[in-house]
């Protein structure tokens, strides 16, 4: 790197921060990027299987620094984090903080930027669910209010930062980098059929013509309440008396699941239970399901991408554009209308949706241009 590279640190820390900051460092490591990036996790979220299934498959470099923070309360974990970045920033006094998503990672780091007057870049800026009983909405909101730098998703997602009081000509829409994971990734993902031959054979008769349905399910507000949970999973069961399911259980989940003994409810239909799977394996299963219902934010981005029905279990979505021209449909946790909307699949295929705007595979470059641009002043 020359003298004048932009210094700019990166921050991982928990799994949906993975596939957005992969193509970040690619682009930022090519030797005439004109940036000097470097990686720091903050351990939010780590252990060895995560990280041989997500660093080492999207061949995230090894972290300059690992803060190994590990898990606790908003509170603790935030602030902990706080207090353990400040020393490595002030070794390194890059010119950059990068940070991407929602977790609390995100606004623990930027706020410790912030307040030393080093200039914060936020990647996925602007979403918002209008949900203030998600610990991520707050980080988002506070997070987008303290940047420097604002690079979108969506285009829409400017109107938000615009009614915040937030001067967009810091803004950019760029696309969407998680994207750019996928589709560098899509052709090596690993082949459905296999890894459902890795955790056996469906439960009960299974036709190959019905295909299958992917299930992911983490969520506080559905996972942490019994009744909540039982519900949702007897649906999953009801799911697959039409079409076999497979559900790698969250690791939350499964704990919440094996405190309220609910273990036994799978059992009842055709559902493949797995540990939870690598992003390749994920990718595999995703790309080929018939169907995905989820909770997760990131998946109805990419079932989008890849123009797979999607049923999203939640009230809301802070990812408006994946219903507007997308294939995903809000349902909620109510049974009736995750099987209304499944049954829509089923009869209709579902909704076919369009790939956004700038979701291409070239959001890091974009992001990258407008770093230097920034710096140029």
């Amino acid at each position: 790197m020359t003298k004048s590279a932009v210094k700019v640190l990166c921050i991982v820390g928990a799994r949906p921060n993975f596939m957005k900051i992969a193509p970040l460092m690619r682009v930022f490591n090519k030797q005439d990027s004109g940036i000097d990036a470097r990686l720091l996790h903050t351990g939010q979220h780590y252990d060895a299987a995560m990280k041989a299934s997500f660093f080492d498959q999207l061949d995230i470099p090894e972290p300059d620094v690992d803060l190994g923070v590990g898990s606790g309360s908003h509170a603790v974990q935030t602030s902990e984090i706080m207090a353990r970045f400040e020393p490595e920033l002030d070794a390194w006094n890059p010119h950059l903080v990068l940070v991407v998503g929602d977790v609390n990672s995100t606004i623990a780091c930027a706020l410790v930027a912030v307040k030393k007057g080093i200039a914060v870049v936020h990647v996925e800026a602007g979403l918002r669910s209008f949900d203030r009983d998600m610990p991520e909405e707050i980080n988002r909101v506070l997070t987008d209010q303290i940047s420097s730098l604002l690079f979108l998703t969506e285009k829409n997602a400017e109107d938000n930062l615009a009614r915040e009081g937030i001067n967009l000509d810091n803004v950019y829409f760029v696309g969407n980098v998680m994207i750019d994971t996928l589709l560098m990734n899509r052709q090596k993902a690993i082949p459905a059929e296999q890894t459902l031959q890795k955790f056996g054979d469906f439960p009960g008769q299974v036709d190959s013509a019905e295909g299958f349905g992917l299930v992911t399910l983490h969520r506080p507000s559905n996972v942490d309440d019994p009744v909540t949970l039982k519900r949702l999973l007897e649906t999953i069961v009801e799911v697959s008396r039409t079409v076999p399911v497979v559900f790698p259980v969250h690791p939350r989940t499964r704990h919440r699941i094996d405190e309220s003994g609910l273990g036994d409810l799978l059992s009842g239909g055709r559902v493949l239970v797995s540990p939870p799977l690598g992003y390749l394996e994920l990718l595999g299963l995703m790309d080929s399901a018939r169907v995905v219902l989820t909770d997760s934010g990131g998946i109805q981005e990419e079932t989008t991408a890849l123009g797979v029905p999607c049923i999203t279990m939640r009230e809301n979505t802070e990812r408006p554009i994946t219903v507007t021209e997308g294939t995903n449909t809000i349902v909620g946790s109510d049974p009736v209308r995750i099987m209304n909307a499944f049954r829509d699949v089923i009869e209709t295929g579902g909704k076919a949706g369009r790939i956004p705007a700038l979701w291409d595979g070239r959001a890091a470059e974009r992001i990258a241009s407008s770093i230097l641009k920034w710096a140029e002043g």
